[in-house]
């Protein structure tokens, strides 16, 4: 599988990055030049939670020379193990040595050198600086001039120059070839684990892997396990609710890495019980000033993700780790987010939702909406699965009792009949915005039928969200919806996952299959994997960010799916 992706990681676009690195190379988009950013906050050093998005890279314009100093012009190459960069003097290639370490193969008996610029007065406090050794050559020049550094090298066979960043120069260097191996070892491993899929899937499953293992970075500071960015290249951190959908897909190869993205959230549980919205490695997010000032988290799915864990491997230490945790953070979402004490939970902050810019917050907060309840009975029916799967029938009984009183306590004060929709309030008023959080309450299972036919007959509307590449997140005839606007109308691949998810449960296989294969061929036809797409054309917006964690998780696991059933037919 590893050879389905020659070629198909455009560096110009995304980071040529590794399984637990925080270190991204690009290339230029005007220029033969290479930099590499980090996927840090570093707020210590920068204020401010989303500074890192506007940092310069710490290594700038670096250049490929000549014995003479004349830039080398190249044509670049790529796989997921390797860069190559095809010059007039012979091929030059990249791979990572280690997470920390990158390795640049040069032609053989060569003179070649490199230039580039290290912004090392950020890191005067020695938190960051970058140091080269040389491996089977000869440094001939190593000037340095401020922040410029300039490189020749006389090779020899197998010569590598090893570019380390970190905070010392303590660091092993190899021949090229042997660094060359590993990598592409490293790489074949962890490829030879994925399930098959339906041979049409294919190019876009390698791709989906490897976005899931680029964007893995290795425990540091707060992130006490390996954890899953949502995408290096723009959102550096784990999310809570992103993590629970990355470990979907990890439970496939390695169990252990899909509970440690669960693990990794609750290892920072606020003592009131809260999950935060972020960690990341010198803190987490849990308050936001922006667009209002509240304290800040994501759905509670946690306790949903566990159980389908729990489904495949049958551990049940996990679940006796993870069930106090989650209990405690139930518990915070009903003491602290029910203002006027009816039982119905709500939001603080938009953020909290996921959905940030929905039109269903332009009218205020606190808001009461279906969806965070909806989100509550799911979490509640899965602790009473794990209640009783470790013998804590009591505490079962309970859970079940909570989810269906919540269930018939959205009946009574959301569920709007003539409109056929469940309502969300702000200040006890009806929110005048339809979206697909409005018929949440679907993936419940349990509502009268009466009530999910009317949901069932807004779902399947073309009109509003039965469309040509799954659900947009506002209705099409919805004064509100806006194409290319995040959650103001585009697809998102977790949100059509969990409508199917929903069908499945209520016994419409068939519409559940229509919308698994209208989301598995919208990822597929457009270019990498994207955060959201645009519900009339299929195409990712410019703001769409590339290398998306959740939409290639779900992506497997909707491709597997479809395998599965295929051949059981």
């Amino acid at each position: 599988m590893l050879h389905l992706l020659e070629n198909q990681i455009d560096i110009k676009q995304v980071p040529f990055s590794d399984r637990g690195s925080r270190l991204l190379v690009y290339q230029h988009a005007d220029k033969p030049a290479l930099y590499i950013k980090l996927a840090e906050r570093l707020i210590n050093y920068e204020a401010g939670i989303e500074s890192y998005l506007k940092r310069l890279p710490l290594i700038e314009n670096l250049e490929f020379i000549d014995e003479d100093g004349n830039v080398l012009d190249f044509k670049t190459s790529s796989s997921a193990d390797m860069l190559r960069f095809e010059t007039n003097i012979g091929e030059i290639q990249i791979v990572f040595q280690d997470e920390k370490t990158l390795s640049f193969g040069v032609p053989s008996q060569t003179v070649v050198g490199m230039r580039f610029q290290i912004r090392s007065l950020k890191w005067s406090n020695g938190k960051r600086d970058a140091f080269y050794q040389v491996s089977n050559g000869k440094i001939m020049k190593n000037q340095k001039q401020g922040l410029n550094v300039e490189l020749m090298i006389e090779s020899q066979d197998d010569c590598a120059l090893t570019l380390h960043i970190g905070n010392d120069d303590s660091f092993n260097t190899k021949p090229f070839s042997i660094a060359k191996h590993e990598a592409q070892t490293r790489w074949q491993k962890w490829f030879d684990m994925v399930p098959p899929v339906c041979e049409s899937r294919r190019e876009k499953y390698a791709y989906a892997w490897w976005v899931m293992a680029n964007n893995l970075v290795s425990p540091n500071g707060f992130v006490k396990y390996e954890s899953m960015m949502p995408t290096k290249a723009f959102y550096v951190g784990a999310w809570l609710w992103d993590s629970a959908l990355h470990a979907l897909a990890f439970q496939h190869i390695d169990i252990k890495l899909a509970q440690n993205q669960i693990r990794a959230m609750l290892a920072n549980q606020l003592e009131d019980g809260m999950l935060p919205d972020a960690i990341f490695d010198e803190g987490v997010v849990s308050e936001i000033h922006h667009p209002i000032h509240a304290r800040v988290t994501k759905p509670p799915i946690m306790a949903w993700a566990a159980l389908k864990i729990y489904e495949t491997d049958n551990d049940i230490e996990f679940l006796k780790e993870i069930y106090e945790p989650l209990k405690r953070e139930n518990a915070w979402w009903f003491k602290h987010n029910d203002d006027d004490n009816d039982g119905i939970v709500q939001y603080t902050h938009p953020y909290s939702s996921g959905l940030d810019n929905s039109p269903l917050w332009d009218f205020g907060m606190p808001v009461e909406s279906p969806d965070i309840n909806t989100y509550l009975i799911l979490q509640m029916n899965a602790l009473a699965e794990i209640a009783k799967l470790l013998g804590k029938h009591d505490e079962a009984t309970l859970w079940k009792n909570k989810a269906d009183e919540l269930t018939q306590r959205i009946i009574e004060h959301l569920w709007d009949e003539e409109a056929g929709i469940f309502d969300a309030l702000h200040n006890e008023k009806h929110i005048p915005v339809i979206t697909p959080f409005n018929l949440y309450p679907l993936w419940i299972s349990k509502l009268p039928k009466e009530i999910n036919e009317k949901i069932l007959a807004h779902l399947t509307n073309p009109n509003k969200f039965w469309g040509r590449f799954g659900l947009p997140t506002v209705a099409f005839d919805d004064a509100t919806y806006s194409e290319n606007k995040m959650w103001r109308g585009p697809v998102w691949a977790n949100i059509n996952y969990f409508f199917i998810e929903a069908l499945q449960k209520i016994g419409e296989v068939e519409l559940a299959k229509e919308l698994r294969t209208k989301t598995l061929d919208l990822i597929a036809s457009q270019p990498g994997i994207r955060e959201y797409y645009n519900a009339k054309t299929g195409e990712a917006p410019a703001t769409a960010a590339p290398i998306f964690g959740w939409s290639a998780a779900v992506f497997i696991e909707l491709a597997i799916q479809e395998y599965k059933e295929s051949r059981n037919n």
